[in-house]
Order: structure tokens, then C-alpha cells, then sequence
């Protein structure tokens, strides 16, 4: 959605503007597609969490699911991939540890939701997220083990 907005790669935009203008436009686009009368599955990048602004939106106007995953599987994932921006370094690793360290508390923050992603099928990691959204907000432990925070994905 930014993408065809900026008419460009979120890659090209961050190397002309910069992070914080990228974050500015991210948050507008996530209150516009949040507020909106539609339902459907809204999949945020990575750093919509850091403001606090897309954290409250997101928990009061969508059912938030964290697929959390380690940095070794997300590098395992990505480590081909040249566009991202904040991986451009000499040891992308340690960046996604970095980054996994910074956010995970922010991911929980705005989640109703934690599920595990591990190494899963896709059909499996599937049925766990049918399975929390299936269970609401009842009590009990999530499909990946963790239960449910109040005030948590």
C-alpha cells in the first residue's frame, strides 16, 4: 500500500528521505487502513510498532496477531534479500538480534495475540492464528503457548 502510494520501493524512499519521514507516512497509511469500514488481514512492517501512536491504533481497531520469530529463522528467511533497507549491513544477523531486542516488547505491547512461528508449514502457522482468532478472547494458553496479555499479539 505505501509502495503505490510513494510510487517507488519502501528501499528507494527510505535512501531519499530517510527513516523518520518513512515512519510518518507509514503511520498515516496504517490509521487510514485501520479506521476503514472493511475487514481483512492487514500484514504491518516490521518497524510499525515503534510508535506508540500505531500501537494504540492498531490493539483499539484490529484483532493483532505477533508472529514472532527468532532472528536466526527471520535471517534464514531473508538473508538473500536486498531489500531492506535496515539490513543493508556488514552482519545483518546481529542486526535482526538488535532489532528483535528493541521491538519484541513492542510487538507483545500492541498484540492481543503471540504465536510462535518456529518452522512450521505454512498450513500449520495457519490453523494456530484460525485457532486464536477462533478462541477470542477467552482465557486459557495460545497455540503457541503463551497466554493471552491483556494489554499484548
Amino acid at each position: 500500500m505505501i509502495e503505490q502510494r510513494i510510487g517507488c520501493s519502501i528501499r528507494t524512499f527510505f535512501e531519499r528521505e530517510g527513516e523518520e519521514r518513512f515512519r510518518d507516512l507509514e503511520q498515516q497509511v496504517l490509521a487510514e487502513l485501520t479506521t476503514g469500514s472493511g475487514r481483512g488481514v492487514l500484514s504491518t512492517g516490521g518497524g510499525s510498532v515503534l510508535r506508540e501512536a500505531n500501537r494504540v491504533q492498531l490493539k483499539q481497531h484490529c484483532q493483532v496477531i505477533y508472529l514472532r520469530a527468532l532472528p536466526e529463522d527471520v535471517y534464514r528467511r531473508l538473508r538473500h534479500d536486498r531489500n531492506r533497507p535496515l539490513l543493508q549491513v556488514d552482519d545483518p544477523l546481529q542486526r535482526l538480534k538488535d532489532l528483535f531486542a528493541a521491538r519484541d516488547p513492542l510487538y507483545r505491547d500492541a498484540a492481543h495475540y503471540v504465536v510462535d512461528t518456529g518452522r512450521p508449514s505454512v498450513a500449520t502457522l495457519v490453523n494456530m492464528i484460525m485457532m486464536q482468532l477462533d478462541l477470542g478472547s477467552s482465557p486459557g494458553p495460545s497455540a503457541a503457548g503463551e497466554a493471552p496479555s491483556p494489554t499484548a499479539s
